[in-house]
């Protein structure tokens, strides 16, 4: 039976000042599942998401992608398995061209030729932008770079896609394509996310943490049909939206 894609389990973490970000959390996500974390500004969502390829060392608890453990021996390959998109494509595109952006990640991992411009065009073709390859990804729209971002993470084959905040400053269609692109790539994936609406189109699940905990795992619709629950953690629908 394969493992799931992950697994963290009584993950605590406090910063070099002594604030604890993270008291004992508990997460499994299957193969396959897409699920949106959800919590105020400080919950400690962006923590939890750095323990996940190894930017931040758990203080106690362990984090497991695709079964194997969040250590220092196994960085290189855990950092292929999580596949983070930036909220701004900018911290991820810087070569000249959208095929050269999208070859990196893979040519770093040590895929080469034949095999390495497959992965370009099969990452491009998966996002529906294989007509850019040659342009400037700095001469792209908001949605484009969106995509293309998207796809140099795909290029590396991750176990597990690591989104955050995917529909900040899109327009209404660049926001309906790319969750389009995304419902479409059938990976598992984690969506960090403000956007309720957002999480209920794209993730059946939904993980509520707040003050370094997990408070709600459940399904999305029920979640955000709890206005209780929303309240208490300072999340909130948009005006006239009705779960």
């Amino acid at each position: 039976m394969n493992p799931p894609s992950l697994e963290v389990e009584g993950l605590a973490f406090a910063y070099p000042d002594g604030h604890q970000a993270l008291f004992g959390v508990d997460l499994r996500i299957e193969r396959g599942e897409r699920v949106a974390l959800l919590g105020p500004n400080g919950a400690g969502k962006t923590t939890l998401v750095l323990h996940l390829n190894g930017v931040h060392r758990a203080g106690a608890g362990t984090v497991r992608v695709g079964g194997l453990e969040v250590a220092k021996p196994y960085l290189q390959e855990i950092r292929r398995r999580v596949g983070v998109v930036f909220q701004d494509p900018d911290d991820q595109l810087f070569m000249p061209t959208v095929a050269d952006d999208v070859a990196f990640g893979p040519a770093n991992f040590g895929v080469v030729e034949p095999e390495l411009s497959l992965r370009v065009k099969t990452a491009l073709d998966a996002v529906g932008v294989p007509d850019l390859a040659d342009r400037s990804p700095m001469h792209l729209s908001g949605g484009q770079r969106r995509r293309v971002a998207l796809a140099t993470v795909l290029a590396c084959d991750p176990e597990i896609l690591v989104l955050d905040e995917p529909s900040s400053n899109l327009d209404p269609v660049a926001r309906r394509e790319l969750a389009e692109v995304l419902l479409g790539l059938g990976r598992t994936m984690l969506m960090v996310t403000h956007d309720l609406p957002y999480a209920l189109q794209l993730c059946p699940r939904s993980v509520v943490i707040d003050e370094g905990v997990v408070v709600a795992d459940g399904p999305t619709r029920e979640l955000l049909a709890d206005p209780d629950l929303l309240a208490r953690h300072r999340l909130e629908l948009p005006f006239g939206f009705s779960v």
